[in-house]
């Protein structure tokens, strides 16, 4: 056949060019050129003036330019010693739509066309659209879509230019109808089935898709099939034969596979052979498997990668460990032999950066732990991966590595990042009984001018309040990571034009803090800080067991200069979305000798990650804060006197407070906990407080809370994998439950006061910000707690 259609295109150029004698070209002259320059064709025709032209040359010149695709046909004659070249050209292609594509993107599809040479502006060859057809068809079929057509309709315009466009009708994917695995006796067909991505419909085959027939996923079903035996001892299972087969109209799918168990294979024994480099006892320690045990493949794999990941560690990055298992089918016996070649040793020559078009390499190199000029540690490697993602200033991390050429004790490790935005432009609207309208905005850059610095402006009203803060971190103060920040605030706040107890308050801070690194997971927090409260309260209008504190103390204007101590520890892998990994912190907060109420405030929190499979990650959280008086305070006494006496109670204005959208969702935010009275309840009678001036009973729903000492905080949370979802960065959905409240103080603490709710909860990287959406629903409450019952809780920033 090859032979045929290599004589018929030898024909048809020899019909192209008229015979003539050979002669001498002194000119030559294209016709019929009307898009194509006439230097264009002159760099690919293969004759130039003073070049004797024979038959020969003119097939060799004809096909050179039926070559370039510019040319739909080619003519060659003579005038005189002239030659003259007659071409019609390929129109251009003005416009390229794609219509009725859903499964496949249109950004995909046209950088695909284009890699062939269909798209806007280029030329149109007919073949390869008809290419395009096929490669289509086959990428749908593969996605499980039989029924799918592709109809590239060509329109001709004026200018000898075409337009194209491409209707794509999908169809529907072919179900699986039935799945048989024949040849199973030891396990039943659900053992073997559970872990299959494929599967026939059931109820929730509405999200996993798993009825929707895949290539892809029969392979990946027969793989694990495959592990499925093996890892049970079934060392020469096999799968002798798979039959897809599709119903006459294309819509349902059967599949059926041929297996052969085996026998069930104990290993006899395990040697490792090769360059082991380290002593043979220390490699010992990473095999999985030993003389006596069930042939486990992956427990094989696993050694096999322990030995590699520890020979990786030592600058061996392209170690090799191939386990050869001999089998024994008279006995049913393995013996295992993991060969172990090291290959060459080889340092980093250098390290590179790509995708920061924002971000300085020096932020990026402070967080490297792989070093330029030492081994290769690929230890270092996946701990500096981490460290990056845990900046939040990238969508996505990658590292490889590459051989430097020429050598062969040499690599370059290059950082791939993809930057996203590390600021955040928020504005909030909000509306409450309590509040009113309240207005928020605030500009924060955790990447400042691509340098790693942050800073954050802000500021709130209300009908009651209005607040400006600003804060500003150095992270890298100094080369070992001890980092620097500040912060300044001020407030106003007017609890009377609320509901909330009658006082006001107008403060003033400003603080600095050092952190210090102390390991790779620990670090410090140190701090100083500075404030002055003056808080007003209304006789007659304000609680008494607010004025009863006030008038104890004697002072309106609070001055504090406060000590503060944290300690850190997070082993997190990533910074908006974590999958594994956790964070326990403790600090505390001091008012220090001089401050005008002498207390402290500890708060601790411990929360964790775990990947459990299939996507989904379990969440724990865990959170505690306790805060109380010290000292010997100065009071008044009952006749206007000073003098030195126990401590007062926790400070109210410092007071914790629960429920919200960021605390126990489904309650109004600060809505639990103690309530002062005040006021007058439903039928217009005097609230009357209990013996402590809090209020109890059916009294609580009527007061306002003003929080406590001591508050507990308790969260689980189920974040779910969304098949339609691969950037677990954008967004993530979660089911929630959690429990809490505030005390006013820890000996008030009792089990049966917590609140619980429980919900599912949605957090979203969008286009206008950050977007938390919580729809919750309290399964623990009081009947007083009906009024601050709030189902649907959102918030949402626009970054920049």
């Amino acid at each position: 056949m090859k032979r045929i259609a290599a004589l018929l295109l030898l024909a048809s150029l020899s019909a192209n060019a008229v015979a003539f004698e050979p002669f001498v070209v002194s000119d030559i002259r294209i016709d019929g050129l009307s898009r194509i320059s006439a230097g264009t064709v002159y760099n690919y025709l293969p004759v130039n003036k003073g070049d004797q032209f024979t038959e020969d040359e003119a097939q060799r010149a004809i096909r050179a330019l039926y070559d370039t695709h510019f040319f739909s046909d080619v003519e060659m004659s003579r005038e005189g010693n002239i030659l003259v070249i007659k071409v019609i050209e390929r129109p251009s292609i003005a416009k390229l739509t794609i219509r009725g594509n859903k499964d496949i993107k249109e950004e995909d599809l046209r950088k695909g066309l284009k890699e062939i040479g269909l798209s806007e502006g280029e030329t149109f060859d007919r073949l390869s659209l008809d290419r395009v057809k096929q490669e289509l068809i086959t990428q749908y079929y593969n996605r499980g879509k039989y029924n799918v057509s592709i109809d590239p309709h060509v329109t001709r315009l004026d200018r000898n230019r075409v337009a194209l466009d491409i209707e794509i009708r999908e169809g529907k994917v072919a179900k699986i109808k039935e799945i048989n695995v024949v040849g199973n006796t030891t396990f039943t067909d659900k053992q073997i089935e559970d872990n299959f991505e494929s599967g026939t419909t059931n109820w929730m085959s509405w999200y996993s898709k798993n009825d929707q027939y895949s290539r892809e996923k029969l392979s990946g079903d027969l793989e694990k099939l495959q592990s499925y035996y093996m890892n049970r001892g079934y060392a020469d299972f096999g799968v002798d034969s798979t039959q897809v087969t599709i119903s006459p109209d294309k819509r349902e799918m059967y599949i059926a596979a041929s297996i052969k168990e085996g026998e069930v294979y104990t290993v006899s024994d395990v040697h490792l052979l090769g360059k082991l480099i380290l002593p043979e006892k220390t490699l010992r320690q990473l095999v999985f498997v030993k003389a006596g045990d069930k042939f486990n493949r992956a427990a094989v794999e696993g050694t096999s990668n322990a030995i590699k990941g520890i020979l990786s560690n030592l600058g061996f990055a392209y170690a090799k460990v191939t386990p050869v298992p001999k089998l024994d089918k008279e006995k049913r016996t393995v013996d295992l032999t993991f060969y172990v070649e090291p290959g060459q040793r080889v340092y980093v020559r250098r390290v590179i950066f790509q995708g920061n078009t924002r971000t300085e390499d020096d932020v990026l190199r402070r967080q490297m732990r792989q070093l330029e000029g030492s081994w290769y540690s690929q230890a270092m490697i996946d701990r500096s991966k981490i460290r990056l993602q845990q900046l939040g200033y990238f969508k996505k991390v990658d590292i490889d590595k590459q051989r430097v050429p020429g050598t062969q004790d040499q690599v370059d490790v290059t950082v791939k990042v993809e930057e996203q935005s590390a600021g955040s432009l928020q504005f909030g609207v909000g509306y409450s009984q309590y509040s009113g309208i309240i207005l928020s905005a605030s500009v924060s850059q955790n990447n400042f001018l691509g340098t790693g610095d942050s800073f954050s402006v802000g500021a709130e009203t209300s009908t009651y309040y209005k607040r400006v803060n600003a804060s500003y971190y150095n992270p890298f103060l100094t080369d070992s990571g001890i980092g620097i920040g500040y912060t300044v605030g001020y407030s106003k706040t007017d609890y009377g034009n609320t509901n909330f107890a009658n006082y006001a308050t107008s403060a003033k801070s400003f603080s600095t803090f050092l952190g210090i690194p102390i390991t790779e997971f620990d670090s410090l927090r140190v701090g100083l800080g500075l404030s002055s409260n003056k808080i007003n309260l209304y006789p007659g209008y304000s609680p008494q067991v607010l004025l009863d504190y006030q008038n104890a103390l004697g002072h309106q204007t609070i001055h504090e200069w406060t000590g503060t101590l944290g300690w850190n520890h997070d082993t997190r892998n990533g910074y908006w979305a974590p999958t594994r990994g956790g964070l326990m912190s403790v600090s505390t907060d001091v008012a220090l000798p001089g401050s005008t109420v002498q207390h402290f405030r500890v708060s601790a929190e411990a929360n964790h990650y775990w990947p459990i499979g299939g996507g989904f990650v379990l969440y724990l959280d865990g959170q505690a804060q306790y805060g109380a008086t010290y000292g010997s305070q100065t009071y008044k006494n009952s006749f206007g006197q000073y003098q030195a006496g126990q401590p007062l109670d926790y400070p109210f204005w410092q007071n914790f407070y629960s429920g919200g959208v960021r605390d126990v969702r489904g309650f109004q935010d600060n809505t639990l906990g103690p309530r002062v009275c005040s006021g007058t309840d439903a039928s217009g009678h005097a609230i009357q407080p209990g013996s402590n001036g809090y209020c109890t009973g059916s009294y609580y729903q009527y007061a306002q809370p003003i929080g406590g000492a001591f508050k507990v905080l308790g969260t689980s949370e189920l974040y779910l994998p969304l098949p339609f979802l691969k950037d677990i960065n954008t967004a993530r959905v979660s089911l929630f439950m959690d429990v809490g409240n505030a005390y006013k103080d820890y000996q008030s603490f009792k089990a049966g006061d917590l609140r619980a709710s429980a919900g599912i909860s949605l957090h979203w990287q969008a286009p206008i910000g950050p977007l938390i959406i919580n729809f919750a629903t309290p399964i623990r409450s009081k009947p007083a707690d009906r009024p601050y019952e709030e189902r649907i809780q959102f918030t949402f920033g626009s970054q920049f």
